[in-house]
């Protein structure tokens, strides 16, 4: 077929299209060109396989190589778009020290996004991983366990044997670094304490998690150091630093050096889009690609999906970058019905999240910085109030802290954010619902929310919240 759907990436945006695709329009063709060898993983899960409560690595496969080609997807591994024309709607491919022409009736572009390492000096060194993938994570867990007794499952073709290989005779470290205290690193400190290793948490700003405000941040960190994680706040590390056999010894910051045997870099991630640089693909404000409400990018019949992607904010309407799982899944699967011929809005986008921190339950929702909020034309005013998860009498139960950000003028909710041990990271989905409604704190303290005693108090945690914001407003 001369019109075949190309996507270059397989993971969730780029298969979500292409498995989308391949139902709706079954007479085109979908090819699917993936640089590396995994495809379709669950990079939220790394964590968990580090600390062991996931036991295989292939249990983190959403879908497999065969599944991909039952449905009916052409999925090339090892082969690296290396251009990108356009005018002649054809993609240059590199494979096997070869390059050929693929012509592309639509092209979906769902590159994803790749670690920060920089400005640190260091991080080729051995011992030093960004959990960005499976063959890091699997590197991570040969690192951690005793010599021999982590081995490389030869039955998965696509693991890289070697670079696992590597740190399979190690000794476990007796102290590990973590850079940046934000998703990455507050889960790898649950993951290496879970070795009994004296772990070290390195952040620039003084409380953790930033996009989950200050109240988050700082109940998290009473959390990490009572489970023996030792914070560094307000420091911020200038290097990782090796001996003679390029191997981690220590980090060194601004207060000193601290001696290690493992480094980890969760500094964030940066959107790869360099492939488009001579095209006339359209870029945003954050160096991502710039779509609009079907996933188009600025060129006719090329469309951007994922962690390579911006989408609209449900509270601003304007353009942002905010790379998550379900974002990456919803747009893809958006754009296959979409170049299937049924147009379909990839929605916006809240910034909606989660994250686990020992047994501390954290979620955001929306804008929550004071200073975005006044930027995007709101006049924010925001409270914090700690209630029961459930009723009192009822055992299980725990403080819930809960911080709502409300436009003055309006009333509208702009944002929010929960902590706490008992089911607070699934009270999050409230707030989102009624940020992608344009609720009122007013009509979100009248939500007739759900109450048992081994559930809820009759005033559910975000309902005590709205109510004392709504109080303010007035």
């Amino acid at each position: 077929m001369t019109d075949p759907f190309v996507v270059i990436g397989g993971d969730a945006a780029g298969l979500s299209a292409a498995s989308k695709f391949a139902r709706e329009a079954p007479d085109r063709d979908v090819i699917v060109f993936e640089k590396g060898k995994w495809v379709s993983y669950a990079h939220c899960g790394t964590p968990y396989y580090v600390k062991g409560t996931v036991e295989r690595l292939t249990d983190l496969l959403s879908l497999s190589p065969e599944q991909a080609a039952e449905r009916g997807i052409d999925l090339r591994r090892n082969h690296e778009v290396v251009g990108v024309d356009t005018d002649a709607e054809t993609v240059a491919v590199a494979h096997d020290s070869e390059t050929f022409s693929q012509p592309y009736g639509d092209l979906l572009v769902a590159t994803g996004a790749r670690a920060m390492t920089g400005p640190i000096p260091g991080t080729e060194l051995d011992g030093a991983f960004t959990m960005h993938g499976l063959d890091s994570a699997a590197s991570v867990r040969a690192a951690l366990s005793e010599p021999g007794e982590f081995a490389v499952d030869t039955s998965i073709e696509y693991v890289d044997t070697a670079l696992v290989e590597k740190y399979t005779d190690w000794e476990p470290p007796e102290r590990v670094a973590i850079v940046g205290g934000g998703y990455v690193g507050v889960e790898m400190a649950e993951a290496f304490q879970a070795h009994n290793i004296e772990t070290h948490l390195f952040q620039r700003s003084g409380h953790l998690l930033p996009p989950f405000g200050e109240a988050v941040g700082e109940r998290v960190a009473r959390q990490l150091r009572e489970q023996g994680v030792i914070l560094h706040l307000d420091t911020a590390v200038e290097e990782i630093v090796g001996n003679r056999d390029e191997r981690v010894t220590a980090v060194a910051h601004d207060g000193g050096t601290t001696d290690v045997d493992l480094a980890l870099v969760g500094i964030g991630i940066r959107p790869n889009t360099a492939l488009l640089a001579d095209t006339p693909v359209d870029l945003g404000y954050s160096g991502a690609i710039a779509v609009d409400e079907y996933g188009a990018t600025s060129v006719n019949r090329v469309y951007a999906a994922g962690d390579c992607a911006e989408d609209r904010h449900a509270v601003t309407g304007e353009p942002d970058w905010v790379p998550l799982g379900l974002t990456a899944n919803r747009a893809g699967r958006a754009i296959g019905q979409t170049v299937a011929g049924d147009p379909s809005l990839v929605g916006d986008i809240a910034g909606t999240a989660v994250v686990k921190a020992f047994d501390l339950e954290c979620g955001r929702v929306g804008l929550l910085d004071h200073e975005q909020a006044s930027a995007a034309g709101f006049d924010p005013v925001s409270t914090t109030v700690t209630a029961g998860s459930r009723s009192g009498y009822y055992p299980g139960g725990d403080d819930t802290d809960v911080t709502l950000v409300a436009d003055r003028n309006s009333g509208r909710l702009l944002g929010g954010a929960l902590v706490g041990e008992d089911r607070a990271a699934i009270r999050i989905d409230t707030l989102a619902t009624a940020i992608e409604a344009d609720m009122t704190i007013d009509e979100l303290e009248r939500l007739d929310l759900a109450y048992a005693p081994p559930f809820s108090p009759v005033w559910d945690p975000v309902l005590v919240a709205a109510k004392v914001l709504n109080g303010q407003l007035e």
